[in-house]
């Protein structure tokens, strides 16, 4: 399985990565394949329209599904060129650029709690190496004290000790922890894993 370097999202510094990472989902959706399983994962969570965070939200996929699904969504990325996507593909939500580890919901008009925050699609392992635990506070920060965040990736990506210590310098703590977004029973072999955290 392929490990991430830790250098950060790859279509900062190629912005065709970003092109191609955008038309890849937009085929996969035309072609009728099941992009919204984090969201139902979410969606089943939460009360009805709930405030949540999509946290980096890529070109939106995530946090359009849930906003289909009657919640307030605001999805934050990185990349301008994701969120531009998102803005013409997913028009709903509010999209807003930031780093994750630089995160300042307050400045850009967000300062109301979120009721939770995911974090799918390998978000973890293409944050900046070292800035993990900053991302998850920061991102735990905008969630109310009875909220959530849940996170899911590829455990070959990024070491599970590392996530968990991320988690824990954060000061959220794992509740739950899932091989699938689909709750497959956790395992110590499983290649990928979906954590809820909360409030330590």
């Amino acid at each position: 399985m392929s490990t991430s370097d830790g250098a950060g999202w790859p279509g900062l510094t190629n912005p065709e990565h970003s092109h191609w990472y955008i038309e890849r989902f937009r085929a996969m959706a035309a072609a009728g394949q099941d992009l919204a399983g984090e969201a139902r994962l979410v969606d089943a969570m939460v009360e009805r329209g709930a405030r949540i965070l999509d946290a980096g939200c890529g070109p939106g996929r995530v946090g359009a599904e849930l906003h289909a699904r009657g919640h307030r969504v605001v999805g934050v990325d990185v990349d301008p060129i994701l969120i531009e996507a998102a803005e013409h593909d997913h028009p709903g939500p509010r999209w807003l650029v930031s780093d994750l580890a630089a995160l300042d919901l307050d400045a850009m008009g967000e300062g109301e709690p979120f009721d939770a925050a995911v974090l799918a699609g390998n978000v973890m392992p293409f944050l900046v190496r070292g800035t993990e635990s900053e991302a998850l506070r920061r991102v735990g920060a905008a969630v109310a004290p009875d909220g959530f965040v849940v996170v899911g990736y590829q455990v070959g990506r990024l070491p599970l000790e590392l996530f968990d210590a991320a988690v824990a310098d954060a000061g959220l703590r794992v509740e739950h922890r899932f091989a699938t977004w689909q709750i497959g029973a956790w395992h110590d072999d499983a290649d990928f894993a979906v954590s809820v955290l909360r409030h330590a």
